[in-house]
């Protein structure tokens, strides 16, 4: 089969396109044969090292969607011919943290594409668990941009951070995969919603999915832009995946005993924090990782039946990988990238 791949991390020269052994299943897993999959940041990170994969050759990747070739003899929920996408949290069932339903705690929990071999190829082993039905009718692009973003996003909101119609909610970075869900989300749950982005066309988009007030962060200071829209109440809730520069101005931005919940730290992880803010202010500071399996059943439907839409901002072929993976690094764009295998790219 071909598939993304690298044997060494680093810039996008190291990725490849190209031939590599087809996999075989356990007796718990399913043959998927890929038609699109979806990029996320963490495919860059872990590209640059960050966590270094376990072993080499790696073939990236966390989200695809496809048909069941073939399926192990302990496999009960699919068959050959099934159209299927990736739930990438891998966990163990039995600490005491999945015991109680709280898998994304898991002592083990794992990552498809980070911690394990990933997605990114015409053909590969799932595990059943780490597989839910597609509806007919359902593109293969939009099922492959969507499970690791709107699980994510739907965590921070609904469970970490537990949004309500009353409550005014800050988008960091409303452009990217994270972002936009999160936007959509809550929006549906009936919030104020203030989206942040880096241009006018990007901030088009996230008032079209939902946001009531957008924020253009390089050309204003989006705590004042804030207090403006708040008569200098703040913000309920802020949804960061950002972190850098602006992860202090946040403590800035919400109201006193607001919460700020955080999935990443694209632009650094290692920001300074004004503690004297957070408990003069009283603020929860939560993070929130992926999502549980009751998450994801909760979120998918909404997709699958057009509530919540995952904008594309282009379908490239999987041996145009390096450039997929510019798209996110240059931060160009709206949205999610996807990649097909060539074999069924049409342009």
């Amino acid at each position: 089969m071909n598939a993304i791949f690298y044997e060494e991390t680093g810039s996008t020269d190291v990725l490849q396109y190209g031939e590599q052994p087809a996999p075989g299943i356990g007796s718990d897993e399913v043959l998927v044969e890929v038609k699109a999959a979806g990029l996320n940041h963490l495919d860059v990170w872990t590209r640059r090292g960050l966590p270094t994969p376990p072993s080499f050759p790696h073939i990236p990747g966390s989200d695809a969607a496809g048909v069941v070739r073939e399926v192990g003899d302990r496999v009960t929920r699919f068959e050959a011919g099934d159209r299927v996408a990736v739930y990438p949290s891998v966990y163990c069932g039995e600490c005491e943290f999945c015991r109680r339903g709280d898998e994304t705690r898991c002592d083990e929990f794992k990552i498809i594409g980070e911690h394990t071999r990933g997605v990114h190829s015409e053909l590969t082993a799932v595990a059943e668990a780490n597989l839910v039905s597609l509806p007919e009718g359902v593109d293969w692009e939009t099922a492959a941009a969507t499970p690791l973003v709107f699980q994510t996003a739907w965590r921070m909101l609904e469970t970490r951070a537990e949004v309500s119609q009353s409550d005014h909610v800050l988008v960091q970075g409303a452009s990217g995969g994270v972002g936009h869900a999160a936007v959509q989300i809550a929006a549906h749950a009936g919030a104020t919603v203030y989206a942040t982005a880096s241009s006018e066309e990007k901030l088009a988009y996230a008032r079209d999915i939902g946001a009531d007030y957008a924020i253009n962060y390089e050309a204003a200071d989006f705590v004042d832009a804030v207090h403006d829209r708040t008569d200098g109440r703040g913000v309920d809730v802020i949804i960061d995946h950002v972190g850098g520069d602006n992860w202090t101005d946040n403590m800035d931005a919400a109201v006193k005993g607001g919460r700020i919940v955080t999935c990443g730290a694209t632009a650094g992880p290692t920001p300074e924090t004004n503690i004297s803010r957070i408990f003069w202010k009283q603020l929860d500071v939560m993070g929130s990782t992926m999502g549980n399996p009751g998450e994801i059943d909760q979120v998918l439907p909404l997709v699958w039946d057009g509530t919540f839409e995952p904008r594309i901002r282009a379908v490239l072929p999987m041996s145009e990988i390096a450039r997929g993976h510019e798209l996110l690094e240059e931060r160009e764009g709206f949205g999610k990238v996807v990649v097909v295998p060539d074999a069924e790219y049409d342009g």
